[in-house]
């Protein structure tokens, strides 16, 4: 192996071991009876997040590439495939919630024999398996996301109201005042630029036309959602998209997710009263296109947003650094606290080709029906996201770390 090659795999063993550890740190405060409970069928249980990402490495790296592996448990692939039809039949996603086994305890065996293996094997993997590795670390983290998601979506569902962990009161801030920042005109490149890790939705870097625009300064605030709410704005047709209004009517939405009638919602930290300057969080894609009519405004596309903020520190921001409570706070920038709304659809860029084999199922198959999101959340792993980096999910989401930030045309 090449001093090159040898530097690049010590870098990763030791972004693999400490994406793992994360992972482990963020299940600690739970029970097994916690890491099993699925709250609804888009979000999966803490425990199967944990097994997963262990499928996932066992099955690409280790199943595949080492030939001297053995399997931990046959039976488990069946269990732990998330949507890999090239991998074979697996347990209906909706039914997750129902694999009270392996216990918690069983899967952290499994995941830590599957990380000695890797240890072991990675001195010796060619450069397109330590690709293999770099996409299992990146995936493994957007599960960490997910896991702190899920989580908060399944104790909410809880009369209890369990809370994940203690976070401190946020500081007094006053709300920063909105203003529009000049989008670029013309001629722009996006697109994951250069040589380092870009999930494939990401590329090629292409050119795209852009016409005259401006876009927010900040995200749209608790606050301003209130007056969103007192105005009306769930009540009034015009505002809503047919399929948003029809799904608003159906679901009986009136406010973001977790809002209570009392001017509280529900946190990974509890019950808390809704702090008005902090960015507002878990609203659907029509939700937030809603409120953009409202505002005189409309949402970004990929290409506004990207080409706004592609000289912004991604690592700068509200975002996971280590297990606990996260929580949108105010004044944050580009990166951090929710991820934000575009009006794009998730489609191909020109001239997309999905990876090969198996793992191309990750993400150029969901290309319907889907709405990408830009920026980063507070449950984003930092150093996860970047400018060109495509979040999506379908409109009526929002147990995510979702929120908005507007754009209008010049």
């Amino acid at each position: 192996m090449a001093r090159s090659d040898e530097d690049r795999g010590a870098g990763l063993a030791e972004r693999l071991a400490t994406t793992r550890e994360l992972t482990l740190d963020l299940a600690e405060p739970l029970s097994d009876a916690d890491a099993t409970v699925q709250p609804h069928p888009d979000a999966s249980p803490a425990k199967w997040h944990l097994a997963h990402t262990t499928w996932f490495f066992e099955t690409f790296i280790l199943r595949d590439h080492v030939p001297s592996y053995r399997l931990f448990d046959e039976r488990w692939p069946y269990l732990f495939n998330s949507y890999y039809n090239g991998e074979g039949e697996r347990h209906a996603r909706p039914k997750r919630g129902m694999l009270s086994r392996p216990s918690l305890d069983e899967v952290r065996s499994w995941r830590l024999s599957v990380d000695a293996a890797l240890q072991s094997a990675l001195p010796q993997l060619p450069p397109e398996v330590l690709q293999l590795i770099e996409l299992g670390i990146n995936h493994e983290q957007q599960h960490q996301e997910l896991f702190l998601t899920d989580i908060l979506a399944a104790f909410a569902e809880n009369p209890l109201e369990p809370a994940y962990g203690a976070a401190d009161q946020p500081a007094c801030y006053a709300t920063e005042p909105l203003g529009w920042i000049d989008g670029q005109v013309g001629e722009a490149e996006i697109g994951a630029a250069g040589s380092g890790f870009a999930f494939d939705c990401e590329r090629p870097r292409h050119k795209t036309l852009l016409a005259p625009h401006k876009i927010a300064n900040r995200c749209v605030t608790n606050g301003e959602w209130q007056q969103f709410i007192e105005d009306g704005g769930y009540g009034t047709p015009t505002l809503w998209l047919s399929d948003g209004w029809d799904w608003i009517n159906r679901e009986g939405v009136d406010r973001p997710l977790y809002w209570h009638d009392d001017g509280s919602s529900f946190t990974l930290a509890g019950r808390r009263e809704i702090d008005r300057a902090a960015p507002v969080s878990h609203v659907s894609y029509y939700e937030a296109d809603a409120f953009a009519r409202w505002a005189g405004a409309r949402l970004p596309t990929d290409a506004e947003w990207e080409t706004a903020f592609a000289s912004a520190d991604a690592l700068v921001g509200n975002q996971l650094d280590r297990a606990g409570p996260a929580l949108p706070r105010p004044g944050g920038g580009p990166f951090g606290d929710v991820w934000q709304w575009t009006g794009s659809a998730f489609l191909s860029y020109p001239g997309f080709k999905p990876e090969t084999g198996t793992v191309g199922e990750y993400n150029g198959k969901f290309m319907s029906g889907q709405m990408v999101l830009k920026g980063a959340s507070c449950a984003t792993p930092r150093g996860h996201s970047r400018p060109g980096y495509r979040n999506f999910f379908p409109p009526a989401a929002r147990w995510q770390f979702t929120g908005v930030r507007l754009a209008r045309d010049a």
